[in-house]
């Protein structure tokens, strides 16, 4: 019984520790009108027919294309070319984990593995996946997706092309993520020609996951059922635009703009629409009507051109001289990408559309020592180091007239009345900055309040609004008991409970409700309650390790002692990086105490 005593106290450490944490705000989860009146594969309910059904008209184009990082976003193991994993396996030490990363090749097959020495040599735990997909062109590198059962996850190690060499997958310094790093539709949808991500289960998808892996001709064009169905039966044009397939060259700049916005400007938070999916946006709709994108506003120019493409190319000289004229496409032909040794010169024409050879003030000497000579985009648009992902460089987007130039005023008054300390990115011009609903706001601002807690009072304030404004909101009623359960007053603890069982009577799927639900209830001494609402949050959510953790702490805080051991060696199968939880079975199971 002593022993089992100090089990449970110790378990209860981790059960306060963990209540902390999912007390905290969870991140966002989860008919189209033309602006111009034009485009009608536009409308719901056009479908998507796949690439290759273009190329049966569009051949030239479809083979040039392919030949693009974009083409090759996304491939089966055995597809990319240009890297080929060795038969014998790399190894890759980590000391920050005392991890062990493999990688090879075994036929056309492709696996990763992470595992754990003791100090004779000896595995302690190894856990090896089949690769399902390789993510990237090469060019900068290839990182890796696993598929267990419906579920997708990033894997540990990549490719680094200039280092010429593999490493931790970007973000995996942080912590040991495993083969347990689920991949969010939102990343899918941008790597991918078209992605299945399972309705409200973030991390799961369909099968197939993907409808077309690489990225295709409808990411760009929209649907192509209507234009498909059209040209084969021979259907009259009206006019010099064939309207029944969107193309980006005849819409307005900021139109054709927000098709690259979807996946090439990040911002600080980006906030699905209420109602919509990643999978709503067409091309030719503005992108707000899909996905609101925020940015805190500039007090110092920002220190990286992460997919911050578009928003540091309205900050240069040349757009604003332009008049908006200025786009995306001016520069980057989608169906083409120049070879390596010729892209300086490439990119030395589009300057000269609107400059001469007289503008650039250097000195011919100086111009010829740039590398190759004449390389107007290394001065004006230099490359820049990526802190976020090691390893990597960026093109920044924001045209210089010379390294170091300020930054012009309009980029520190980029802000609305309405709505002072967040840049709406991509607002439709004359819809104006102060059209977002609180519940979006709400999302936004509990995006940013973990990394920048200056929007915490913001937030408290919109909390207040969005359930003035839509009480019976799932996830309004979410964060409101995250609020109540905060305060932890008997009343408020009531109030919590309460909100989450309607909350998840409503259909959510979301492990963070299920989890303070089930926490709630222990709480509460419903023991039952607590257990059967774990096991279905488990059921829903399989990979969430915080739930198994969840389920033993409910267990041991009945003293149901047996149960919480069993569940915590369940945990330990799924995830046998688990250092911690594998700690405490050990110690269980050989007799010893728990450490203090």
């Amino acid at each position: 019984m002593n022993f089992w005593h100090s089990l449970f106290k110790h378990l209860w450490l981790l059960f306060f520790s963990l209540a902390a944490s999912l007390l905290a705000v969870p991140q966002a989860r989860g008919a189209h009108n033309d602006p111009a009146g034009r485009y009608s594969n536009t409308a719901p309910g056009i479908r998507y027919v796949g690439s290759k059904a273009c190329a049966r008209c569009h051949a030239a184009i479809y083979r040039e294309y392919r030949k693009t990082a974009m083409g090759r976003s996304m491939t089966l193991p055995d597809g990319l070319s240009a890297l080929k994993a060795p038969a014998t396996p790399v190894t890759i030490y980590e000391g920050k984990f005392h991890r062990y990363y493999q990688i090879w090749r075994k036929g056309p097959a492709l696996f990763q593995s992470e595992y754990e020495t003791d100090p004779a040599g000896r595995d302690i735990f190894r856990d090896t996946q089949a690769i399902a997909y390789q993510v990237g062109a090469g060019e900068n590198g290839v990182s890796y997706f696993v598929r267990k059962g419906n579920a997708l996850f990033e894997a540990p190690l990549s490719y680094y092309a200039q280092l010429h060499s593999w490493a931790l997958s970007p973000g995996y310094d942080l912590g040991d993520y495993g083969f347990h790093r689920p991949v969010l539709p939102e990343c899918a949808t941008c790597h991918s020609g078209r992605a299945n991500p399972a309705p409200h289960r973030p991390g799961f998808y369909g099968d197939p996951a993907f409808s077309e892996i690489s990225i295709g001709c409808e990411n760009c064009h929209g649907p192509g059922e209507l234009h498909v169905e059209e040209r084969v039966r021979g259907a009259r044009l009206v006019g010099a635009v064939d309207h029944s397939i969107v193309n980006p060259a005849n819409l307005p700049g900021w139109l054709a703009d927000n098709v690259c916005m979807m996946c090439h400007q990040l911002g600080d938070a980006r906030v699905l629409q209420p109602g919509k999916t990643v999978l709503d946006f067409r091309p030719g709709l503005p992108l707000d009507q899909t996905v609101a994108i925020f940015a805190i506003p500039f007090t110092s120019p920002p220190q990286t051109p992460l997919l911050q493409h578009e928003a540091l190319m309205k900050l240069s000289k040349c757009y604003r001289a332009s008049g908006g004229k200025l786009k995306c496409i001016t520069c980057h032909d989608p169906h083409y990408e120049p070879p390596k040794t010729e892209t300086a010169d490439y990119y030395r024409r589009k300057c000269l559309i609107c400059h001469s050879e007289k503008s650039c003030s250097l000195p011919r000497a100086q111009q010829a020592k740039t590398s190759p000579p004449g390389n107007c985009i290394a001065c004006h648009m230099p490359r820049q180091t990526l802190p976020r992902i090691s390893h990597s460089a960026l093109t920044n987007h924001r045209i210089v007239a010379y390294v170091g130039e300020p930054f012009p005023s309009e980029a520190f008054q980029r802000t609305a009345p309405s709505l002072p300390d967040l840049d709406y990115l991509d607002a439709a011009p004359g819809t104006g900055k102060n059209a977002v609903s609180a519940v979006v706001l709400l999302q936004a601002y509990g995006e940013l309040m973990e990394a920048h807690p200056e929007y915490k009072p913001r937030y408290e304030k919109m909390l207040g609004e969005a359930y003035a404004e839509q009480p019976g909101n799932p996830l309004v009623m979410a964060a409101v008991a995250r609020r109540d359960a905060n305060k932890g007053t008997a009343q408020d603890l009531t109030s919590a409970r309460q909100l989450l069982n309607r909350v998840i009577a409503s259909g959510s799927a979301s492990a963070s409700d299920y989890e303070l639900y089930g926490y709630l209830l222990a709480l509460s001494g419903d023991r039952d309650a607590a257990i059967s609402t774990l096991k279905q949050g488990i059921a829903l959510n399989p990979y969430s390790t915080r739930l198994y953790k969840r389920l033993a702490l409910t267990y041991a805080h009945f003293h149901d002692y047996e149960q919480a051991l069993a569940v915590m060696k369940q945990e330990l199968r799924m995830f046998p990086e688990d250092s911690y939880m594998r700690g405490i079975v050990r110690r269980v199971e050989s007799g010893a105490q728990p450490a203090q």
